[in-house]
């Protein structure tokens, strides 16, 4: 089995730690421990290690589904890939027992969140459908024609990374038929779906050939709980719980105890205050790239693809030139496959936003250092 590396993480581990400002990342700013109750307890593992049975009725109730239904994982990224792990051909560990197809083909829409092509491909065969800027539209019939005999299952991120559209529920409700007809799953990582002003039902909730994927990082502020979950039909979820006994075994005591209350009556309010600080920041954002003739499409989220300086040869040597001069990130579009853009996070909290917007500011005005090319294609996957 081959994987490909994944460039955006070995990107942010090149500069993150020694950059002032942080503006690639896609999340919204992190919550102080100090607004939750951090006593669990013992400190013993989660019992029985899908998860509390009564909390994960709770969030099954969300998608109109049975705690059976629902797997607590380590974020969305191990919510993803014990999904794909269970869905795919030989990798899914199928047997008799199974009522799980057996496919090895993935149609995912693109550009996405590396892991949801690269781990797929890993484990089967991928086929891209691309969206095309400037509307990143999602198109059911290219799906659809993307769709085979052996397909598995189809993958959506919405709102999608990094270009921040929303696809709408119509749009959506098309590609789940796809995956029905072809005996296969629609699965969406909805991880930012919660920062719209008004979200649109999960995918899990569209019947039983729907999964969605999340956690509570990107929309809540709680990256550092590392909590998320798989919702779908009972079957993919009991074999992804036999594959996680490989990987996490159970979800973090602290993550687990942290969520409830994140997800009971404390949920209102943070919602309510992440979604006012994306809305006056997609503002700000929106300002500033009109300001320096650069476009984007008007996201859902925290995060938007915009496009490059005319001054500079491509994504990569703009964003390099930002870094090293000024010491902001930002995630070039070559390791989205889009090279003329850029990935710019606007979830950080207000005064390191301005500051970091006016640093790159600073870039713009200057031009490239020496006229010339600064940076090359990333050695990491797209």
């Amino acid at each position: 089995m081959h994987i490909d590396p994944f460039g955006l993480e070995r990107w942010f581990a090149e500069y993150e730690h020694e950059a002032d400002i942080m503006l690639a990342e896609s999340g919204i700013r992190s919550l102080d421990a100090s607004r939750f109750d951090l006593d669990p307890g013992r400190l013993d593992y989660v019992i029985p290690t899908n998860g509390d049975p009564e909390f994960r009725a709770a969030v099954g109730d969300r998608y109109g589904r049975s705690a059976d239904e629902v797997l607590f994982t380590c974020g969305t990224q191990e919510a993803n890939f014990l999904a794909f792990l269970s869905l795919l051909g030989d990798e899914g560990g199928v047997d008799e027992s199974d009522t799980v197809g057996s496919g090895t083909h993935a149609v995912v829409v693109t550009p996405t969140y590396q892991a949801l092509h690269a781990v797929p491909d890993a484990f089967g065969e991928v086929t891209r459908v691309e969206l095309e800027p400037p509307e990143w539209k999602l198109d059911p019939d290219a799906i659809a024609d993307a769709a085979r005999d052996d397909t598995a299952v189809v993958v959506v991120n919405n709102p999608n990374n990094p270009t921040g559209r929303y696809h709408d529920e119509s749009a959506m409700r098309a590609v789940y038929d796809v995956a029905v007809e072809h005996d296969a799953y629609l699965l969406c990582d909805e991880v930012y779906r919660l920062l719209a002003e008004e979200p649109q039902p999960p995918v899990a909730s569209f019947g039983a050939h729907g999964i969605s994927t999340t956690s509570l990082t990107k929309a809540y502020g709680l990256a550092g709980l590392r909590f998320g979950w798989i919702a779908g039909p009972e079957a993919v979820v009991e074999r992804a719980w036999r594959w996680k006994d490989y990987t996490t075994i159970s979800p973090s005591l602290f993550g687990q105890h942290v969520a409830e209350q994140a997800l009971g009556r404390r949920e209102t309010r943070i919602l309510q205050e992440n979604r006012e600080l994306a809305r006056e920041h997609r503002r700000t954002v929106a300002d500033w790239v009109d300001r320096h003739d650069l476009d984007w499409y008007d996201p859902v989220g925290v995060n938007g693809f915009v496009t490059i300086p005319d001054e500079f040869d491509d994504a990569e040597a703009f964003c390099r030139t930002v870094v090293e001069a000024e010491s902001v990130v930002l995630a070039p579009g070559t390791l989205f496959g889009f090279p003329d853009r850029f990935r710019i996070g606007f979830g950080l909290p207000t005064e390191e936003l301005e500051e970091g917007l006016s640093r790159v500011s600073r870039v713009i005005e200057a031009g490239p250092a020496d006229g010339t090319d600064r940076g090359s294609a990333a050695d990491g996957g797209t």
